[in-house]
């Protein structure tokens, strides 16, 4: 398995693991104030992941694709969070 995949894969499930932590949090405490509090901090862990996976995942690509592709293949990852800001 190239070292790459292993860490955008590793960093997928690192992130699924905080999202259900953050969940079961939620259910714990049982108060729509902490269960936004929690939701605040997960608004900062996805587009972090996000950016990080598409990063490692470029990188690896790099030698193979053009310098055009790897471009718009980013600027497409900051176009979905420029959609998502509120």
């Amino acid at each position: 398995m190239e070292k790459i995949a292993l860490g955008m894969g590793s960093l997928r499930l690192l992130s699924g693991t905080i999202e259900v932590t953050a969940a079961i949090l939620m259910i714990y405490f049982g108060t729509v104030e902490r269960a936004m509090m929690i939701n605040a901090g997960l608004a900062i862990v996805g587009p972090t992941v996000l950016i990080l996976v598409t990063a490692l995942g470029l990188f690896g690509l790099a030698g193979e694709i053009s310098f055009v592709k790897l471009v718009l293949v980013f600027s497409g990852a900051i176009l979905i969070l420029i959609g998502l800001w509120k």
